[in-house]
Formats: structure tokens, sequence, C-alpha cells
């Protein structure tokens, strides 16, 4: 088996992930992260929330997963979000037609659907399970709709992205931030999507996790307050100049926002965060780029969009993260649909004046003219920009719904002067959004290592403690009650200390280091009778399988210290060998 199977069969048969509705048969597109997948998941998303609430101060919300039909026509949903399909007029299978040509084109969704049609005719593409022929090639909403409520009055669609859920909580965000800017929303949830054809596990879900941040700045200054914190961080930038070169180039944060790499400071600063959070979470820096999306691959809202991309065996280079300027289209879009005021006064730190010309109303000759509507009329004229009684010979004005001819010689001209302490902007978007399905899959590859012991091969996740959804095993030596005992108080000494411990007694010690070894458990602790005769306990460490002596009492601390980073597993104690081996 290649590695990719390897990690799929231990990820089910360890109970990290497997198939949902195996009962059943089954369904592509679904998975359940098993007993220990779920705390994995779960510790990887606080990681997350670490770096993007709780560092930045950001407001995590939760919004329905259904939203109304209005909400996904506004957003461009309903007509946009499709993907080209093509079935065989034999087998009757159908398939993502763009996907049958990336051998021919780099990048094939930038193409029609007709050019992708001709390019499978031009190349005699036939269907990849029984070679009929192709049918013309169409479009698939990948959104579920359903219905709301009784009599299929309302209809609603699974939401196929978290973030429209912030957009149009926009106006009760704004309040919560005091009605200033920067400011942002957070949501870790499920989304929803009718793929094709689900394949490579988790990496296309039809139900999936996303974790995503709709940063809010002022679009006259894209600077970020906090830039210097990573302005020094280097990283590999895969960049449009650099796919040309076929080779990503290494700089800091610093140079690719001075050279024009990066859009800005505001969008490097939270493509520099995605990466301190990648590599928190156990994601390999050599198997991690940053590429930027090519012009003719480019969402039509989006001014610049950095993939975090990692490698994983066989499959090449997946994206796991997308970081995007999505400049203001979204508020734009759900302020036109909505009739709803989606921008933000800001005020300016000094009031400006300036003189504008405005309209003067002649009121003593509008009285006899208009009589009892004559305030209404002049009203009317005042709320009329000059350029608008300019632009026609005849001034029309509608007061109670009457439409009235003004003669020029009602009105004037002039200037006056007027104290401006702001404007009305709509704010641009910085959205972060990350597939923590995929980032799941890609810590378990790049975590997954093989080697010989004893003549045997020994499995190990090598997960970082933060991650790790076990972080302790407690194992006596032997399952007696001199030894487990101990052994237990142990065991709820450290639960009650706040870590995730495993108690194991099945077997052979050398067979539960290994299925330790196999989930990911940073550390092991033994009870044997050096427990009871000289009050010290073993820690062996997952990686090197070294072993530490230390004093029964202090072994809590310890553990604390090294699952933290404080201490070093090998000045934990008296470095010993196993008395036999593993």
């Amino acid at each position: 088996m290649d590695k990719n199977e390897l990690v799929n069969e231990l990820a089910r048969r360890r109970g990290f992930l497997w198939p949902a509705f195996e009962l059943y048969g089954g369904a592509a597109g679904f998975y359940d992260y098993g007993p220990l997948g779920a705390p994995l998941k779960r510790r990887i998303e606080d990681i997350w929330r670490q770096y993007f609430v709780i560092s930045e101060g950001f407001a995590e919300i939760e919004a329905p997963t259904i939203g109304v039909e209005g909400i996904y026509q506004a957003s461009g949903h309903l007509s946009g979000f499709s993907d080209p399909l093509t079935s065989c007029k034999e087998c009757k299978e159908v398939y993502r037609a763009d996907h049958l040509i990336k051998h021919i084109i780099e990048v094939p969704d930038a193409l029609s659907n007709g050019e992708i049609y001709k390019c499978i005719q031009e190349n005699e593409i036939g269907c990849p399970e029984c070679g009929g022929e192709l049918s013309q090639v169409y479009e698939f909403n990948l959104m579920f709709k359903t219905m709301i409520g009784p009599g299929n009055k309302m209809t609603g669609y699974l939401r196929p992205e978290t973030a429209q859920g912030m957009f149009i909580n926009f106006p009760r965000l704004l309040r919560y931030f005091r009605d200033s800017l920067p400011f942002a929303a957070v949501q870790i949830g499920k989304s929803f999507r009718n793929e094709i054809s689900p394949r490579q596990g988790v990496i296309r879900l039809r139900e999936f996790t996303q974790a995503e941040a709709e940063i809010f700045i002022d679009p006259r200054d894209k600077s970020h307050p906090r830039f210097a914190e990573v302005a020094d961080i280097k990283m590999k930038f895969y960049s449009q100049a650099a796919q040309e070169r076929g080779e990503a180039e290494e700089m800091t944060f610093g140079e690719a926002v001075e050279k024009a790499i990066v859009a800005h400071q505001a969008l490097a600063y939270y493509v520099a965060r995605t990466y301190q959070f990648l590599l928190a979470v156990g994601v390999a820096p050599d198997k991690l780029r940053f590429r930027q999306h090519k012009v003719d691959e480019m969402a039509h809202y989006a001014a610049d969009c950095w993939d975090a991309e990692v490698f994983l065996d066989r499959l090449g280079w997946i994206e796991i993260v997308g970081v995007a300027d999505r400049t203001d289209y979204d508020l734009k879009a759900h302020a036109e649909a909505s009739k709803v005021n989606l921008s933000v006064f800001m005020h300016y730190d000094q009031p400006v004046k300036r003189r504008k010309m405005v309209v003067k109303p002649n009121f003593k000759a509008l009285g006899p003219r208009f009589k009892a509507k004559a305030k209404a009329v002049g009203e009317a004229l005042k709320a009329l920009s000059k350029e608008e009684l300019e632009a026609s010979n005849t001034v029309r004005v509608t007061v109670d719904g009457e439409t009235i001819e003004i003669d020029p010689t009602l009105f004037s001209f002039e200037s006056v002067e007027e104290e401006i302490r702001g404007e009305e902007v709509v704010p641009h978007v910085i959205e972060p959004s990350f597939g923590i399905d995929r980032i799941i899959y890609t810590v378990l590859d790049h975590s997954f290592y093989a080697d010989e012991v004893d003549g045997e091969t020994r499995a190990v996740l090598r997960f970082l403690p933060a991650v790790a959804p076990i972080e302790v095993a407690v194992l006596p030596l032997m399952d007696r009650k001199e030894l487990s005992d101990p052994a237990k108080a142990i065991l709820q000494e450290l639960r009650t200390r706040g870590m995730r411990v495993d108690y194991d007694t099945s077997g052979s010690i050398g067979r539960r280091y290994r299925r330790n070894d196999e989930i990911g458990t940073p550390f092991a602790v033994t009870v044997d009778y050096d427990t009871l005769e000289q009050g010290t306990v073993t820690i062996r460490d997952r990686d090197s399988m070294a072993q530490v002596k230390v004093p029964r009492w202090q072994i809590a601390d310890k553990l604390t210290a090294m699952l933290s980073g404080l201490l070093k597993f090998q000045d934990a104690g008296d470095l010993v060998l196993p008395s036999k081996k593993e």
C-alpha cells in the first residue's frame, strides 16, 4: 500500500475517520469522525480560535445552516455556484467536464462550457468508464435545496459556505463593534455542497466543516497595525510570476508587500497568520506553499487571493485554505438586494470645510403659485443637486404623488460653506477560509511515519502535543492489583489536571506502546515494581522511544511542562534503557 492507503486504513481502523451510513451501504461524500477523530478535530478548531478569535479579538457567531432563497440570489450562488457536467450517452455515468481535460488545459475552470466540450471533442475524450461518447456540457448547481415550513411556501438552501451568515449580520455586528472599523466576525460550522462525484476521502465532501473569518476594513487604508509582528517571517510564495517560472520563491512577508507580490499589508498579515496556524497544528513546512490565483482563475469579486496548498502523496498539491481580498462585493450585493444601508460612517480626525452650490427656492414666488404645497415643492427642489437641475431644460418634482413642473425662475443657486465630519464607506473584506476536514487529513498524512523495530514495522502518528487526541497513556506493567491501583490513581490525577489520558492493560507492554504510537500519543507512563519499591515511574517518548525515570509525585507537573513545551523530554528525569525489547 502507498502512504495514502496506509493513512486511510489507519484512520478507519483506529477510529479517526470512517465512511458514514455504513450500516445502510454508505453514501459518497459523507464521513463520520470516530472516538479519536472527533477530539483531533476539536483541538484543531480550538487552536484556530486561539489564532483568529482570542489573539485578534474577533467575534465568533453561529448562524443557521439553512438560508432563505434571497440570500443566495444576492450572493450569486443561485446563478453562478455550479459545476460543468457531461454524461456518457452509453452507460449514463456523469462526470465533472473540466476534470476530464485537466491534463490538457492547466486552468480548465476558466473555460466556458462550449470551450470545454470543444476540447473534449478535439482530443477525442470518451467516457472514462466505458469509452462511450460524452454529451454536451451543462451546468449543475451544487446547493442542496429544501422547503421551509408546511405547504412548500418558502424555499431554502443548505448553506454552501459559512460566509453569508456573517455578511447578512453586518448591521448588528457593526453596532456590536461600536460603529467603527476594522472589525471581524468568525464562524466554524457545517457547509454543504452537492458534489457530483466526491472522491479522495475527506478531500471532497458533500458535508464539511469550514472555519471562516470576515474581516471588515477601511478600503482607504489597507495597512495593518500589527504587520511588524509578521514582516520578518519567511515563507514560500508561489506568485503568478513564480508559477510561470515553475518554482515558488522564499521571502519575508515584508519583502512580499514591498515588491507588491501580495497586494497590501492587511492581506499579507492574514496570510502570515494562516501560515503560523498551519504550522501550529502540524502541517509540514516543506510540504506547504501559498499559491496566488492566476488572473484567469481569480474570482470576479476578488482583488487578490492566495491558497495554502499542501503536498499529499499520490494526490499532489491540494488547497486547504484560501485567503482573499473580496473587496466590497458582498456588502454591496446584499445592500442592493435587501435595500438596507450596509456602509459605515467614518469620522475624519478633523472636520473639513468646503463650499458647494445649493438650490435656493424662491418661496415668495412659490407661495402664490402652489399655495399649501409651496413648502413641499421648495423642499423637493432643495433635495435636487445643481447637476440634476442643469441636466434638463424642464425641472420636475414629485409632491404627494403628483409630478409638478417648475419654472426655472422659481429658484436660484447660491454658494454655501459646509463642515464635513466624515463620509459613508462600504468596507472591504479580507476572508481567510479554512477547510477543516482537509486540514485534519493533512495533519494525519504529514504526521504519519513508519520505521522498523525488532524486525516489525512500527506505524507512528507524530502529532504535536497540542493536537494529539490522547496526550498520555497510563500503562501498568501487568494487570495486577498492586500495579493497577497506583496506575489508576495516576490516571485520575492527570485527568484532574485537564489532560486527555487513556488507560490500557490489554496485551504486552510492547504491544501497548505500539498501539499508542499508532494513534499519536506523545507520552506513555509505565507503572512497574520500581513504583512500589522506589516511588518512581517511567515516562516513554513516542518518537524516540527513549525513557526517563521520574519521582511519582512529580509526574503531573513534568507531563504538564512537557506537553506545553516548557520542558524537553531529555531534561525530565534520569534516562533509562528498557529492561527488555519493546
